[in-house]
């Protein structure tokens, strides 16, 4: 599996962007235990789960601390996933990255675990200014 992250850039607080990712590889039933999900790197932070969405089901999950701003998508024939980010706030500021996770699993502790995402994009800076 391939992803290549797009879209990030600097907006000003209370602004929109919308990431895509790119994904390729996958083929045939290997779409039924596909999860496509972001990821989030501050500066001196650690690594965030934002969203993750399923290819299969459109079943997806966002994180508490964006919920309320940003929504994630896929689109099958154009093979991308979307994350929508509403009313950006400062702290929003991060490397975000597309991540896939092929797993039969699909509970909480599983889809929210970056380290069992075992493909991974190259990272978009998303730098929102107050």
């Amino acid at each position: 599996v391939q992803l290549q992250a797009s879209g990030g850039g600097l907006v000003q607080a209370g602004d929109s962007l919308r990431l895509s990712c790119a994904v390729s590889g996958p083929s045939g039933r290997i779409f039924d235990w596909l999860y496509v999900g972001w990821f989030r790197q501050a500066p001196g932070k650690e690594r965030e789960f934002v969203a993750t969405i399923s290819w299969r089901a459109d079943s997806f999950y966002l994180s508490n601390s964006v919920r309320e701003r940003f929504t994630i998508s896929r689109d099958t024939a154009q093979n991308k996933v979307y994350l929508q980010m509403n009313d950006l706030k400062s702290e929003d500021t991060a490397v975000y990255y597309c991540a896939a996770l092929l797993t039969p699993t699909e509970t909480m502790d599983v889809l929210t675990d970056g380290q069992l995402y075992g493909y991974w994009g190259q990272g978009t800076q998303v730098t929102v200014s107050s």
